[in-house]
């Protein structure tokens, strides 16, 4: 079951030729572990994003495998060298196969 998950990021809009950019990026997600109970004792089933990609043009640039200890509303920050302008693409993959996306584009002087 998807959810109203939103993505943020925060990277510039322009950045000098083999500048080191640091990208961050968040997500409201509450990552349910499948351990807690309700208020009737029953299991909240598990929901959590289990896998984050970043690709440039196409081709991935940073990725990383989440698990249930990760805390709600999953914050990444990574450092990608920026070599020609182009286009980001930041994919979080839920457990039921939801993928909550977002695209910022570059300029490169």
């Amino acid at each position: 079951m998807a959810i109203d998950a939103k993505p943020r990021l925060k990277l510039p809009k322009t950045a000098a030729k083999g500048e080191v950019l640091e990208i961050k990026t968040l997500i409201t997600h509450p990552m349910e572990s499948g351990q807690r109970k309700d208020g009737d004792g029953k299991t909240i089933p598990r929901q959590i994003i289990n896998k984050f990609v970043c690709k440039f043009n196409g081709a991935p640039v940073f990725s990383a495998d989440l698990y249930p200890s990760m805390s709600a509303n999953p914050y990444i920050v990574f450092n990608v060298k920026m070599q020609e302008s182009g286009e980001f693409e930041f994919l979080w993959t839920d457990d039921d196969g939801s993928v909550y996306a977002d695209k910022k584009k570059i300029e490169v002087a």
